[in-house]
């Protein structure tokens, strides 16, 4: 896979404990990578880390911490880094929003610093998110060329990282002096709603509906009509797998900035999500109630990925009723027979991705 690129070179990825990172962290694992975590303690329990129990080298640490931070990565000497650890809850951003600012604004800044200081590393993803954007709540998808911006402190503190990234890109790391000043090449990735097995955050559709499956409960839809770019968990991390090979391989193209996301018929609306869940396992229960002074959230947000279809042949396997059958069937299996279907997932996917006869996977 990804032209074997990641076979016995130093990786590091932050927030590794995390619900994306730690599926990275697995997939990366069969890659035969030499990986390095730096992240705090798992924030939920259970969490898709402990479970997992990955065998690989970790360092609880704070990205805030710029100190522990930049010795980290001289010890180690990374030759990619991929930057996931950030505070992820639009909702929760509006209760800490200082500290959601210096996580995911200044904590890029200090994963950056660290680049910056050690000439082992030749490649580095920052991953954002789709709400970066300046959302207008239009129909239109958004490109990576569309204005940054965000209303609430979440979706803010993401357009901020974009810009700091491409700062830094612009000032220390430009493509034009790839191979004379430099040798890392830098990218930034904003992937869609992304949805697995593992994921316990609170305020989140998926995991909402799923705890509330688990105690027989029924769980409250705040906004039903909203309009999200759904996707599985996997599609994304191919994406920013098969960016990270690019870079490694001395592509300058691609040390810009990429949207991952589903195609257009897979952009639905939260309440058309939760009753496929709920068609996939029957204790799932909702019922839509908005509250009466909601935090404010977008309505409408798309992504268009051609830029990534037609400049990295990237391309989604899952489309969105595969990745609802097979994030029901992880919490179900989980919840009722205490296993574990993640393993079993990425094969599937792999599976589905050779069939489809992707360029990353010959």
């Amino acid at each position: 896979m990804f032209n074997n690129v990641y076979a016995g070179r130093r990786v590091l990825i932050t927030g590794h404990t995390g619900f994306k990172g730690s599926w990275l962290a697995c997939w990366m694992q069969k890659l035969g990578a030499d990986l390095l975590g730096y992240a705090l303690n798992p924030s939920t329990s259970p969490s898709h880390f402990d479970l997992l129990k990955p065998p690989i080298k970790s360092v609880f640490g704070d990205i805030r911490d710029t100190e522990m931070l930049i010795r980290t990565v001289k010890e180690f000497r990374p030759e990619i880094v991929f930057h996931l650890a950030a505070q992820p809850l639009v909702r929760q951003s509006y209760q800490i929003p200082a500290e959601t600012f210096a996580v995911n604004v200044m904590g890029t800044v200090n994963v950056l610093e660290a680049c910056r200081q050690c000439s082992d590393i030749r490649a580095a993803v920052m991953v954002t998110s789709d709400k970066c954007y300046e959302n207008r709540e239009r129909h239109d998808p958004y490109r990576e060329t569309d204005p940054l911006g965000g209303f609430d402190p979440y979706s803010a503190s993401k357009g901020c990282a974009e810009l700091v990234t491409a700062s830094y890109r612009n000032s220390f790391f430009p493509a034009s002096k790839y191979n004379f000043d430099h040798q890392m090449l830098l990218a930034s990735a904003r992937a869609g709603n992304v949805i697995g097995g593992g994921d316990w955050a609170t305020d989140r559709l998926v995991p909402d509906l799923m705890r509330a499956a688990a105690s027989g409960t029924t769980e409250k839809i705040r906004n039903p009509l909203a309009i999200r770019p759904w996707q599985h968990v996997l599609e994304p991390l191919s994406g920013y797998l098969l960016l990270g090979e690019k870079l490694l391989e001395g592509y300058i193209r691609a040390a810009s900035a990429w949207n991952f996301g589903p195609q257009s018929a897979d952009h639905v609306t939260v309440e058309e999500t939760a009753t496929a869940l709920a068609q996939n396992w029957n204790a799932v229960k909702f019922t839509v109630e908005p509250p009466p002074s909601a935090l404010h959230e977008a309505g409408i947000l798309k992504l268009d990925c051609s830029k990534a279809a037609e400049q990295l042949n990237w391309h989604g396997v899952w489309n969105h009723q595969k990745a609802i059958e097979k994030t029901s069937a992880w919490y179900r299996r989980y919840y009722e027979n205490g296993l574990l279907n993640t393993d079993d997932d990425l094969e599937a996917y792999l599976h589905d991705a050779n069939r489809s006869n992707l360029d990353w996977i010959r």
